[in-house]
Parts: structure tokens; C-alpha cells; sequence
């Protein structure tokens, strides 16, 4: 496994992007040389619909949408989802939506469960479960550089990225699968 973490520099390459040509594509291109090194590459995206979302979503087979499952949050996938429908029509008609990861979600509140019914019945995407419980576990690990995988692994919120993972393979497999019968 490779992690490359993102830092103050990601802006300026975005910046640098903008007056270039190709510069959705430039991902894309880049992973082309590597993809076969590896069985999964996952890209995290900045929480804004620039240059390097774009970019991302021109290179990838599949997305799938984190969202805190607040009604702010909820206003954006709409906005997304546009985006979403312009890169599949202009750049890269295979993109996938796997569906939405709701995280942070705290189950004591009905909010929480209105937010997630309202995506799938506005928008018709699956929503991925369990969803990722809201945690102070989630705060303390970057603090102390790590991953709350590694600082609390017995956590619940550990725990649902663990079945989230587990079901993301699992559905991969069975795709790949398909593919090949």
C-alpha cells in the first residue's frame, strides 16, 4: 500500500492547472502509467467542484460520495451530482456512482435519518451502511499523525470503515467477476 497525502502544495497545483491544456485529463494520464500496480487506487478530493474534483472524476472507474449526514451537506450531493453528469457527458461516460457513505452521522437524532432517507428518495443513490458513526476517535488520530484504525481499532467508527471496505471488495469481486463471464 502507497499513501500520498495531500499538503499546502495541492493548491498551488490547481492554480497551475487552470490555464492548461488538458488539465482534466492530467490525472487520468498519470494513473494510466500505474494502474496496473495495483488492484484498488483511491482518490480523495478536495470538498470543492474545482480543477482537481474534476480531474479525479475523469480518471476514476467509480465514485462514491461521503457525506456528513447534515442538511448542508445534503444541498451539495445535488450540486455534485451536476458535475458528476457533465464529466460523464463530456470526459468520461463510464464513471460510476457506487453511492453515499454517510459519515458522521449520529443515530441518537432523527435529523441524521431524515438526511439519509431525503438522498435516496431526491436522488435515487444507494446509501452505503453502516454508516460511519460520529466519534471523538475521528478527531484525536490525525492529532497524533495516524489513522483511527490504528489508534482505535475497536472503535465503532473503525469498525463501520472496516464493513464499509469489506463490502466495497466484496462488490468489486462480484463485479469482476461479471466482467470476465
Amino acid at each position: 500500500m502507497h499513501l500520498l497525502p495531500a499538503n499546502i502544495t495541492l493548491t498551488q497545483a490547481e492554480e497551475s492547472l487552470v490555464g492548461r491544456t488538458g488539465r482534466e485529463q492530467r490525472l487520468r494520464v498519470a494513473l494510466d502509467k500505474v494502474i496496473d500496480d495495483y488492484d484498488w487506487i483511491l482518490v480523495d478530493c478536495p470538498p470543492t467542484l474545482g480543477i482537481l474534483t474534476v480531474g479525479a472524476l475523469s480518471a476514476a472507474q467509480r465514485v462514491l460520495i461521503p457525506l456528513q449526514a447534515e442538511t448542508l451537506s445534503h444541498r451539495g450531493v445535488g450540486q455534485l451530482l451536476d458535475t458528476i453528469h457533465d464529466v460523464r457527458k463530456f470526459i468520461n461516460p463510464k464513471l460510476e456512482i457506487l453511492g453515499v457513505l454517510p459519515t458522521m452521522y449520529d443515530g441518537r437524532t432523527k435529523h441524521a435519518q431524515n438526511v439519509l432517507d431525503a438522498i435516496h428518495e431526491t436522488y435515487d443513490l444507494p446509501v452505503l451502511m453502516p454508516p460511519i458513526p460520529k466519534t471523538i476517535r475521528f478527531a484525536e488520530a490525525p492529532a497524533i499523525g495516524r489513522s483511527v484504525l490504528s489508534t482505535a481499532r475497536t472503535s465503532k467508527g473503525a469498525d463501520a470503515y472496516r464493513q464499509i471496505a469489506a463490502g466495497l471488495v466484496a462488490a468489486s469481486s462480484k463485479r469482476a467477476r461479471s466482467d470476465i463471464g
